[in-house]
């Protein structure tokens, strides 16, 4: 459900429908900071494709994007399945989707890898890498022949440092940020921008359900609003956006010395 803690102000910067619309389409657009963006666009004039695998959840952000006077269209989809892939790709054979986001991707066992379920490892991997670049080269590809378009992969701090108990997620997403990078060069000659934008503890569903801590002293807590709109701000530059102020917090973690790094992190260190 979204909850409209922050909602759109017209002072608020967003991107020009002109220049990646006329529709936006968003993985993950049913919760948190999917739904955020979803409603910050569609205040701004963009249609909507939201994707997620709760029909009901996108129903009720479907619901108050409509309301702010513009068209959306659903489907429910398990990105985990790449069957999922094609039926996405039907459903918007008529539509031009001007700027693509990336949100899906959350995690949903924190254990070891080698205790943990392999299957529930893969479909991490499946839904952060493989149906992000199904949909990546379907949309970016005609972007890029129409020379204008944006893409945003929402990635998270994990992906700065190697961390237990989240070795298949903190690995999606590494892959995620360099992917990103590389697609921000490949593409810079086209007019298409890309942002890979980082996110640190956020109160979303998705992290409640996960059981963070959003009550720990001295933990940054960003909003869901407040990082998606940092996104689209930060759009046109790329190609990596720290959010909620963390970028020094991501620059202590790229360190070259990985082994103290990642110790540290992970209180192991004398």
């Amino acid at each position: 459900m979204l909850v409209t803690v922050n909602p759109p102000r017209e002072s608020d910067p967003i991107l020009d429908v002109t220049r990646y619309g006329p529709w936006a389409l968003i993985a993950g657009g049913s919760e948190g900071v999917g739904a955020a963006f979803a409603d910050l666009l569609a205040s701004a004039g963009f249609n909507l494709i939201l994707i997620a695998r709760s029909a009901s959840t996108l129903d009720d952000v479907a619901t108050l994007c409509r309301g702010r006077g513009v068209e959306v269209r659903t489907v429910a989809a398990d990105l985990t399945d790449r069957a999922s892939i094609a039926d996405i790709v039907e459903a918007t054979k008529d539509l031009e989707v001007g700027l693509l986001i990336c949100n899906a991707g959350a995690t949903v066992e924190i254990a070891d890898f080698l205790d943990g379920d392999l299957e529930t490892f893969q479909g991490v991997v499946e839904l952060n890498i493989t149906a992000c670049l199904a949909l990546v080269h379907h949309y970016g590809g005609r972007m890029r022949e129409r020379r204008r378009g944006g893409i945003i992969l929402v990635g998270s701090m994990v992906s700065y440092l190697g961390s237990p108990k989240n070795a298949a997620y903190s690995g999606a997403k590494a892959f995620s940020r360099i992917f990103g990078e590389s697609l921000w060069l490949e593409l810079l000659d086209y007019d298409v921008h890309v942002l890979h934008l980082v996110l640190g503890l956020t109160r979303t569903p998705a992290m409640a359900r996960l059981g963070l801590d959003f009550s720990r002293p001295g933990v940054v807590v960003a909003e869901p609003y407040d990082v998606a709109r940092e996104g689209l701000t930060h759009l046109p530059v790329g190609p990596v956006w720290v959010a909620a102020g963390l970028g020094p917090e991501a620059a202590r973690r790229s360190g070259p010395d990985r082994a103290a790094l990642a110790l540290k992190a992970s209180r192991r260190a004398p």
